[in-house]
C-alpha cells in the first residue's frame, strides 16, 4: 500500500503518571513502580504485588460518568482524550465516517464482573447495576471511546492477550491503509488488579512472589527474575494518513512503517522455545515496511520477566538481525511499570514513538546481572540514539495463546 500512515497524537495512564509527559518522565527516571496489595482480600494470594495506576481514574472524570464504566474502561477514555487533545483533534473537523477506533483489551471488565457476582450474593439481584453488561464485555472501551469522538468507520475489539494492544495498532493501520478511514483512535486498556486474577496467574507461576521487595519484583533480562510484575492503565495513539495530518498542518511524531504478526502453534500459555513466532512477526513487520535488519537502532522488548519467555525473544532478536544484534540498544519497560497485558503493547509502542521523536532509550529497570543466555545491548541507562538522520524502532508484543504482534515505526 503506498498510503502512509503516522502517529499525530499519544494518551496514557499509567503505574509512572496519570498521562504521557508523566509517564515518559518516569520511564527516563529509571524508577520502579511495584507496590504491597495491602488489602485482606489479597492477604492470601502467593503473589501479593502489583503496579497500580499513578492516578485513580475516577478522580479525572466525572463522578455520573465514572460510576457507568469499568476501570479499563475508565484508564481508556482518559487516555483517548489526550491521545486526541495531543493531536489537535479538538479543533479540527474530521467527519466521523472518516473516524476509526480500535481498544484493545485482554481480559476486559473483570473487576466488575466479579465486584458485581459478590453483590448479587450477597445482596440479590436488585443490586446488580443495570450498565453491568456494557462494563464486563471487553469491547466496552471501544464502544465508549466511539461514542465519545463519533466513529463510524469502524469500532473494533482485538483481543489477543499480551499483544492485544499491538494488535489494535495494527487493525488502525490497515483500515487507513485501505482508505476505510483517514484517523483511528488505537490502543489498549487494563485493569485486572483483583485477588482472583492474581490467583490465578500465581497457580500458573507467571507473576513474581518478591512480595517483601515489590520495587525489584520485576527483573526483565536479569538472572534473578521470576515472573512478572501485574500493572495497569491504558495507551492510546491517534494514527492519521500522512496526507491528512499534513493538509492540516498536524505535528507529526513519526511514521508507523509497518506491522507484522505471527502465531507460535506451539503451546497454550508458553512461547516457542526457539523464537519461531516472535522472529517471524519481526521478518514481517520488516518487510512490510521495507526494512532491513540493518536499518533497525531500537528495540522495546516484550519482556515480561519470566525465565522462559525472555530468554525466547532473545533467541528471535538473534535469529532476526544476526550480529547487527549486538548494535541494537533494547529496553524493557515492565521493570519499571510492570505488565499491562492487554494495554502493554500500546503503552510500550508510545515509549518506542518518544525514543525516536526525542532521541533518547529510557532504561530497563532492575537489571543487575544479566542472564548469561542474553546476549543483547540492554539500556540500564538512558541511552542517546544518533542525534541526525532517519531512525528506525520495532515495538514487540507477545501473548498467551502464541499470538505475536510487532510494529515498525520510523521518522519523518
Amino acid at each position: 500500500m503506498s498510503t502512509k500512515v503516522v502517529v499525530t497524537g499519544v494518551g496514557a495512564t499509567t503505574p509512572a503518571g496519570g498521562d504521557v509527559p508523566s509517564t515518559w518522565k518516569g520511564m527516563l527516571d529509571g524508577r520502579s513502580y511495584g507496590g504491597k496489595l495491602t488489602e485482606e482480600e489479597f492477604s492470601l494470594l502467593p503473589s501479593r504485588i502489583a503496579a497500580r495506576a499513578a492516578v485513580e481514574p475516577a478522580e479525572v472524570m466525572k463522578r455520573v460518568e465514572a460510576r457507568k464504566l469499568d476501570r479499563f474502561e475508565q484508564f481508556a477514555l482518559i487516555a483517548s482524550r489526550e491521545a486526541w487533545q495531543d493531536a489537535g483533534l479538538y479543533e479540527a473537523e474530521v467527519p466521523g465516517e472518516r473516524i476509526a477506533v480500535s481498544v484493545a483489551s485482554g481480559i476486559g471488565g473483570v473487576i466488575s464482573l466479579l465486584t458485581a457476582w459478590d453483590m448479587l450474593k450477597e445482596k440479590g439481584p436488585r443490586h446488580v447495576t443495570p450498565f453491568m453488561i456494557p462494563m464486563i464485555m471487553p469491547n466496552g472501551g471501544a464502544a465508549w471511546v466511539g461514542l465519545e469522538f463519533g466513529a463510524q468507520a469502524a469500532v473494533q475489539t482485538p483481543v489477543a492477550a499480551c499483544a492485544s494492544g499491538n494488535e489494535a495498532i495494527r487493525h488502525g493501520v490497515e483500515l487507513i491503509r485501505a482508505g476505510k478511514a483517514d484517523v483511528a483512535l488505537v490502543g489498549g486498556a487494563e485493569a485486572a488488579i483483583h485477588p482472583l486474577p492474581l490467583a490465578a496467574f500465581g497457580a500458573m507461576m507467571a507473576v513474581s512472589r518478591r512480595n517483601d521487595d515489590p520495587e525489584h519484583a520485576s527483573r526483565p533480562f536479569d538472572k534473578g527474575r521470576d515472573g512478572f510484575l501485574l500493572g495497569e492503565g491504558a495507551g492510546m495513539l491517534v494514527l492519521e494518513n500522512e496526507e491528512t495530518a499534513r493538509a492540516r498542518g498536524a505535528r507529526i511524531y513519526c511514521e508507523v512503517a509497518g506491522t507484522g504478526a505471527s502465531g507460535d502453534a506451539h503451546h497454550i500459555v508458553a512461547p516457542h522455545p526457539e523464537g519461531r513466532g516472535n522472529a517471524a512477526a519481526m521478518r514481517e513487520a520488516l518487510k512490510d515496511s521495507q526494512l532491513t535488519p540493518q536499518d533497525i537502532v531500537h528495540i522495546n522488548a516484550h519482556a515480561t520477566s519470566t525465565p522462559v519467555g525472555d530468554i525466547a525473544e532473545n533467541v528471535g532478536i538473534r535469529a532476526v538481525f544476526g550480529e547487527h544484534a549486538s548494535k541494537i540498544v533494547v529496553t524493557a519497560p515492565k521493570g519499571g511499570i510492570g505488565h499491562l497485558l492487554g494495554a502493554a503493547g500500546a503503552v510500550e509502542s508510545i515509549a518506542t514513538i518518544l525514543a525516536l521523536h526525542h532521541r533518547v532509550v529510557p532504561p530497563t529497570v532492575n537489571l543487575e546481572e544479566q542472564d548469561e543466555q542474553i546476549d543483547l545491548d540492554v539500556a540500564v541507562k538512558p541511552r542517546e540514539l544518533p542525534a541526525t538522520g532517519q531512525l528506525a524502532a520495532i515495538n514487540n508484543s507477545f501473548g498467551f495463546g502464541g499470538h505475536n504482534l510487532v510494529i515498525a515505526f520510523r521518522t519523518v
